[in-house]
C-alpha cells in the first residue's frame, strides 16, 4: 500500500503542470520577433495590449512550446480578422505562419468585408474559435461583438488539442490522427507542411492584412 502512494504521488509530481510563463507584460514586446526577421516590426504596444500596423506580418515567439496551455485575451474592430497559430515551423521557405500549423480563428463572424469592402459569408469553419479551415466551432453565439474583450484558451497536451472561448470548449481533437488527416486533406492545407503531423513549434499572432487591426493582452502560458 506504502509503495502504490509512493508511485501516485510520483506520478503527479511527474505530470504537474509548469507555472504560468507571462509572454506579455502590457509594456514591452520581450521574447517576440515578426515572422522570418530577427526583431520586432509592425507591432506596438497600445493601452496595455499588442497590435499590428500592417506593415510587419505575424508575430511569433522566440521559443518553441510542444505541450501547453495558452491563455489570451482579443478584441477586434468590426470587419476585421486575426488569429492565433501554433505548432508553426519557423523556416524561411514557409511563407506564412499558418502553412505549418493549425490556427485558432479570430474574426468579426458578422461583419467580416471581403476585398471589395462587400459583407462576406464566412464558412463554418472560418468563425471564431475554429481550428481555421479545418474544425468549426461547436457553438456560434460565444464570441462577443466587435469591440468587446474576448477570451481565447488553447491546450495542446500529448497530441490532444482544445480551443475554448469564454469559457466554452468550441474545439476538440486529436492531432495527427487519421480522422486528422483526413480533415487537413479536405482543407487548403492538404498540399503544405501544415499536413505533416510535427511535436512542437512557435506560436504567432496573426496580422491578416495590412488594413485589419486586432488588439491581445493577456497573454500567458504554462508547459504541460
Amino acid at each position: 500500500m506504502k509503495t502504490l502512494l509512493t508511485l501516485s504521488l510520483l506520478l503527479v509530481v511527474a505530470f504537474k503542470p509548469g507555472k504560468w510563463t507571462s509572454l506579455f507584460d502590457g509594456k514591452t514586446i520581450k521574447g517576440w520577433h515578426s515572422y522570418h526577421k530577427d526583431s520586432v516590426v509592425g507591432w506596438s504596444v497600445e493601452e496595455g495590449a499588442l497590435t499590428p500596423d500592417g506593415t510587419g506580418g505575424d508575430l511569433v515567439t522566440d521559443k518553441e512550446y510542444e505541450n501547453f496551455e495558452l491563455e489570451f485575451e482579443f478584441k477586434i474592430p468590426k470587419g476585421s480578422n486575426s488569429g492565433v497559430v501554433y505548432k508553426i515551423i519557423d523556416s524561411p521557405d514557409i511563407k506564412s505562419t499558418y502553412m505549418s500549423g493549425p490556427e485558432y480563428q479570430v474574426i468579426d463572424d458578422k461583419g467580416y468585408l471581403d476585398g471589395e469592402g462587400k459583407l462576406y459569408k464566412l464558412k463554418d469553419t472560418q468563425m471564431t474559435g475554429a481550428n481555421y479551415d479545418v474544425m468549426p466551432p461547436s457553438d456560434f453565439t460565444v464570441a462577443k461583438a466587435p469591440g468587446e474583450w474576448n477570451k481565447g484558451r488553447i491546450v495542446v497536451n500529448n497530441n490532444h488539442v482544445e480551443h475554448f472561448l469564454n469559457g466554452k470548449k468550441v474545439v476538440d481533437y486529436m492531432y495527427g490522427t487519421d480522422e486528422w488527416k483526413a480533415m487537413v486533406a479536405k482543407s487548403k492545407f492538404a498540399d503544405w507542411p501544415y499536413a505533416t503531423p510535427h511535436a512542437k513549434g512557435k506560436i504567432a499572432l496573426q496580422n491578416h492584412s495590412p488594413k485589419e487591426r486586432v488588439w491581445y493582452r493577456d497573454i500567458k502560458i504554462r508547459e504541460l
